[in-house]
């Protein structure tokens, strides 16, 4: 039996106009030439999606890659410029911090309202009210003007009215961040239920494992266009790939052209690959080749080393005073090889950084970052870490 379609985007494509007018003034005495002060911005240019009852996608990218006003059209706040939005059965959304709260309005009376406004009747609120704000988790100000909540009591009892109006398609853009471990916990938890009843859930998030963690299928943004639309694990890793190319391309406006005394030249892994395509297979030895240069005699060093993700999370860091290595500190090229025999690296794209220092922790010169490289792993399971493991299964005798 085939998946019914639970929202078709067909040919979208929004247009924003931008106003170049500092004040109302400006706009009245420049009207005659309008144009010129106007100018089209295209959020979105032809995005095609289909998503499937059942499935959780995740919609990712950097900020103003247009993923947010993507979930927007989807959920009909917004109109496109072009092109169609198809939606079946009961939608909840959570798109902005306290949309449908008015701020005069107590929490007990938004919840009515907001219910209200997502398809409840007065029967159905009534009999959900108290499993809303028992979900929550704010039942002694449920009757305070929410004017004076917390930007973190918005998003629980936003969220707590969301997934108790029994929808079939959920939209999430964000919100989850703002509230505390305990409480995202617990909306997980509820995604998670949400996916085994089947329904439909899409999530905007800047959270690269939060978006491992529930989806399914992950679309990247990029400047308004789809560029990726598949695999979880794939669609993070070509996120995380416009992340660092954006990071190195700022690196390298910040480079200066004055050449330091002391310099480190290249920190990346001693292959024959190009030095864009180095591979590492996961249980290799793996060595690091850390090159720097000496115009003048230098007072003692230290290298540093560091492995991280792309989001800049440490994975490794060592360096030669860890290891009791004294460097070379006469004029010319050098070089010191740190090989790391069996890495228990997972699969992913990972992040090298070095630097060079004096003894007493002067920083001389770094390269940050100053290469990548990728690890293939033939163990099943996915993180940062390689674990290698053996499962037994057997039957427990009746109690």
């Amino acid at each position: 039996m085939a998946i019914p379609t639970i929202v078709n985007v067909s040919g979208v494509s929004k247009r924003f106009t931008l106003n170049r007018h500092k004040s109302i003034k400006e706009r009245l005495v420049n009207s005659a030439v309008e144009k010129k002060y106007r100018e089209d911005f295209w959020a979105l240019r032809d995005i095609d999606l289909d998503i499937k009852a059942g499935t959780t996608v995740g919609l990712v990218g950097h900020n103003g890659s247009g993923k947010s006003t993507l979930l927007k059209v989807v959920g009909g706040i917004i109109e496109p410029t072009s092109g169609t939005v198809e939606r079946r059965g009961r939608m909840a959304a959570l798109l902005e911090l306290g949309a449908g709260f008015h701020p005069d309005l107590t929490g007990r009376e938004n919840v009515y309202l907001n219910a209200a406004i997502l398809g409840l009747n007065q029967r159905e609120i009534d009999r959900y009210f108290d499993a809303i704000v028992d979900f929550s988790g704010i039942e002694d100000f449920i009757d305070t003007q929410v004017k004076f909540f917390s930007s973190g009591m918005y998003v629980r009892l936003a969220f707590a009215v969301a997934v108790h109006v029994d929808p079939d398609l959920l939209l999430v853009d964000e919100v989850l961040a703002v509230g505390d471990e305990p409480f995202q916990n617990k909306c997980v938890a509820k995604i998670a239920e949400f996916q085994k009843e089947g329904r439909t859930i899409v999530v905007v998030s800047h959270s690269a494992a939060q978006i491992e963690l529930l989806c399914d299928r992950v679309v990247v943004m990029n400047h308004g266009e789809m560029i990726f639309d598949g695999g979880t694990e794939d669609g993070i890793r070509v996120l995380q790939g416009g992340y660092e190319a954006q990071r190195l391309h700022e690196e390298s406006l910040r480079a200066t052209d004055a050449v330091p005394n002391t310099r480190v030249t290249s920190v990346l892994i001693a292959s024959d690959e190009p030095e864009d395509e180095k591979t590492v297979v996961s249980g290799s030895d793996m060595t690091v080749s850390f090159g720097y240069e000496i115009l003048e005699k230098e007072e003692p060093l230290v290298a540093d080393l560091t492995i991280e993700t792309t989001q800049g999370a440490l994975v490794y860091g060592l360096s030669t005073r860890m290891l009791n290595q004294d460097l070379p500190n006469t004029p010319g090229r050098h070089q010191v090889d740190f090989t790391f025999k069996d890495p228990a690296l997972g699969t992913g794209k990972y992040v090298l950084r070095g630097s060079l220092e004096t003894l007493e922790g002067e920083q001389l010169h770094q390269l940050n970052p100053a290469s990548t490289f990728t690890v293939s792993s033939p163990s099943p399971g996915t993180g940062y870490l390689r674990m290698d493991l053996r499962t037994h299964v057997y039957s427990l005798p009746p109690l």
